[in-house]
């Protein structure tokens, strides 16, 4: 099946776009790939949004803001698929799924509660396609922790690699996530804490770029080791897999950051995430052989070098190095996560989402 992934992560960049063929086990081959960048002042409200979300108790409300963030997004994601069909001549009549995860402003799965906002129904309807959407919900009612939904995908990716050992894929977005994959046996998975979220949010706070995309900034900084000790013994990071975590449970405001130098923030944070996904390790079957490190975090080199230091002899590469499009993974997984959703695959499982067994997921919007 031929089938079009659109995602919006909590970075609040923008919009990726990406085609792929599969028949919902295997990758059979990758498709075109497209960016729609939020403005700034677009940002500021998906911002404002995650911040009222936070007051949210039922998924389907709407207060506030939410309402305007709704509508952007919506409009936002349409815009990034009419333009992806149309630089690349792609006919509708040739897409059999479009996958729609829009965007995460809440997820408390312990209260039972995961809220996407981005109308797959106005998408299905305009553009006369099948939109997959609401991924995370069946899970997160069924007793799952909703996230990660990606590891099948990674694991579809590593298998086309062809190579042995466990392999480790790290995620690191607004949250950073591990896919542990070996072979046949089933992907284990979780969250392994604060990710980009946190350096992002110091960025702005403290220059107004929203980004330390290369960290240059953190190699010319210390960290703070009594700081990230201080971070480390949160219960989470001794708790195995699976675990999942929220844009905001590692909020920059609620951890008390000392007073430190834009470097040396940068760089604390930077070494913050590379020792929280430290701590994953003893809770997977084996030690890693290998780790490939894709999102936001890939084009950061201090983290990387942090990381290749805490996890060593494993080998640490990114995505890039492996041939993988960075830039587009999210929405490739959401492109593979529709075609399953369309077949009834599951796309949860107990060792990725604690969900009681295999479960489907996601719904259907039709034209």
């Amino acid at each position: 099946m031929r089938a079009i992934g659109l995602m919006s992560g909590t970075s609040l960049d923008g919009v990726h776009v990406a085609l792929i063929e599969t028949d919902g086990v295997a990758i059979t081959a990758f498709g075109p790939t497209g960016y729609h960048p939020y403005t700034k002042s677009e940002q500021d409200v998906l911002h404002q949004a995650l911040s009222e979300a936070v007051q949210l108790t039922d998924r389907n409300a709407r207060p506030g803001v939410l309402v305007e963030a709704e509508t952007l997004v919506t409009r936002t994601h349409t815009d990034a698929f009419d333009a992806f069909v149309a630089e690349h001549g792609i006919a509708l009549a040739e897409i059999d799924v479009v996958g729609l995860h829009g965007l995460t402003v809440l997820h408390k799965p312990r209260a039972r509660l995961t809220v996407q906002i981005g109308d797959a129904k106005a998408l299905a309807r305009r553009r006369n396609v099948k939109v997959a959407h609401d991924f995370r919900a069946a899970d997160v009612a069924a007793g799952g922790l909703g996230a990660p939904l990606a590891p099948l995908f990674h694991c579809a990716l590593v298998a086309r690699l062809k190579r042995t050992g466990p392999i480790i894929v790290l995620n690191v977005g607004g949250v950073a996530s591990v896919t542990y994959c070996d072979g046949e046996a089933p992907p284990v998975a979780c969250d392994a804490g604060p990710g980009n979220a946190l350096i992002d949010d110091f960025m702005r706070a403290h220059t107004g770029r929203a980004h330390e995309d290369l960290g240059i900034m953190a190699s010319r900084g210390k960290p703070d080791a009594d700081f990230i000790a201080r971070v480390l013994r949160d219960p989470f990071f001794a708790a195995p897999a699976p675990k999942s975590l929220d844009r905001h449970a590692f909020a920059l405001a609620n951890l008390s950051l000392p007073e430190l130098s834009l470097a040396d923030g940068a760089a604390t944070l930077s070494a913050l995430t590379a020792a929280a996904v430290g701590r994953v390790v003893p809770h997977l079957p084996a030690v890693p052989a290998s780790w490939i490190v894709i999102g936001g975090g890939a084009r950061n080199r201090t983290f990387t070098r942090f990381l290749c230091d805490i996890v060593a002899p494993a080998k640490v590469e990114t995505a890039g190095e492996v041939g993988w499009s960075n830039n587009a993974l999210d929405a490739q997984a959401f492109a593979y996560l529709s075609v399953r959703t369309l077949m009834g695959l599951p796309l949860t499982f107990p060792t990725t989402t604690g969900a009681p067994k295999p479960l489907p997921g996601g719904l259907i919007a039709y034209p």
